[in-house]
């Protein structure tokens, strides 16, 4: 269900983009305001231009989203202090913590709106240190400010 739910928003992200980017455009004057002449289809170039952005949409969740393992080892409890630290030092806070697993946002509502609402990283202990998930663009930074808290794990 979260697939389908971000797919949508970036299709409706992509659909906003392009009306603004069209908009600016006619404004300007670098194009007519009749969309017959402004796309070399005509009207048809809309379903057109919604489908290859509703197929950027359905792909996006896949890449844009992923898990990476933290070497970061010992009890939650141990490691709690360390993870809170550098997640606020990176502009998270805490949103939800509940068995060995933390929940952070951004903080800033700016860089929330921007990642349409998407900006959750989960941390989650496990056998081979820890999981994060979240933004794939988001997570080699997470990763490497968490490993870089114990040089000596």
């Amino acid at each position: 269900m979260k697939y389908i739910i971000r797919s949508l928003k970036y299709f409706c992200y992509l659909i906003l983009l392009l009306t603004l980017i069209i908009l600016a455009l006619v404004l300007t004057g670098f194009v007519e305001a009749d969309l017959s002449k402004m796309f070399v289809n005509g009207y048809d170039s809309l379903w057109q231009i919604a489908l290859v952005m509703l197929a950027f949409a359905a792909l996006y969740p896949r890449f844009g989203f992923s898990k990476r393992t933290v070497h970061l080892y010992g009890s939650p409890e141990e490691l709690r202090p360390d993870i809170v630290r550098v997640m606020e030092v990176l502009g998270y806070c805490l949103e939800e913590e509940k068995d060995g697993t933390w929940s952070f946002l951004r903080r800033s509502g700016m860089s929330r709106a921007l990642k349409m609402w998407e900006d959750r990283i989960t941390i989650t202990a496990s056998a081979a240190g820890l999981e994060a998930e979240g933004l794939t663009r988001d997570l080699p930074r997470v990763v490497s400010a968490l490993e870089a808290t114990r040089p000596d794990a």
